[in-house]
């Protein structure tokens, strides 16, 4: 292993809010040192100059789209292991030595299980998926450990997709490798749920997952999004 144990590449766009608690978080639920990367695809809420002043994080600045950002961020990580961790979601307890403990029993890529920060029925219900081990029940708010010799041969996210970067990732991981789903959760904050209503937006939600598992392209997904999501 290089000095840092994992490397934590967190892509960000306008999320100050969500990176101070985050990062006092990740600090707090780690057993050992780990990089921290944050690339920034363009904010403009104060997130860059606040990073700029922080000890003990990377940042890129970079143009938006999560794929190309992750990305970036996987260029420069100096650990073996690569953590893609969302801004509102949440690791668990000790989740760096959980994965490091997966790692050393030849799991080269997984996630955790997933859990919402609302006690909804509907997101628990969705929740409750994430705890087979398919593609079909995988998303980048569960967050993505990944061996980056493996994420290099894979040749990393695939920035055509704006939408559903991670599952894209996922799909080819499943299809060649295996893939871990650890028992405990990473927590995922509910806003957008509680701002655009549970029901319609886990609607939306399905009819992306069921548009990505008929084979429609990038392009349409991204144009569903856009007209009934965004």
């Amino acid at each position: 292993m290089n000095k840092a144990y994992l490397s934590i590449i967190i892509p960000v766009l306008n999320e100050l809010e969500q990176l101070e608690e985050l990062t006092t978080i990740l600090k707090k639920r780690s057993v050992f040192h780990n990089e921290i990367i944050v690339v920034d695809g363009g904010s403009s809420d104060g997130s860059i100059e606040w990073l700029e002043r922080k000890e003990g994080i990377t940042l890129i600045q970079t143009k938006k789209g999560r794929a190309h950002q992750q990305n970036e961020g996987a260029k420069i990580a100096t650990s073996e292991i690569l953590y893609f961790l969302h801004a509102d979601s949440r690791p668990p307890k000790e989740f760096d030595e959980i994965i490091y403990t997966a790692y050393t029993k030849n799991n080269k890529a997984g996630c955790f299980r997933l859990g919402f920060s609302s006690n909804h029925w509907a997101l628990s219900l969705a929740a409750s998926a994430s705890r087979f081990n398919s593609r079909y029940c995988r998303g980048g708010d569960q967050s993505l450990f990944i061996q980056k010799k493996l994420f290099n041969t894979l040749n990393g996210f695939n920035e055509e997709y704006i939408i559903c970067e991670d599952g894209e990732l996922i799909d080819r991981i499943y299809k060649h490798h295996s893939f871990c789903v650890l028992p405990q959760k990473v927590i995922t904050s509910s806003r957008r749920f509680t701002e655009n209503g549970v029901l319609r937006l886990q609607f939306h939600f399905m009819m992306i997952h069921i548009l990505r598992a008929l084979g429609k392209s990038h392009a349409t997904l991204h144009k569903y999004y856009c007209q009934f999501v965004k």
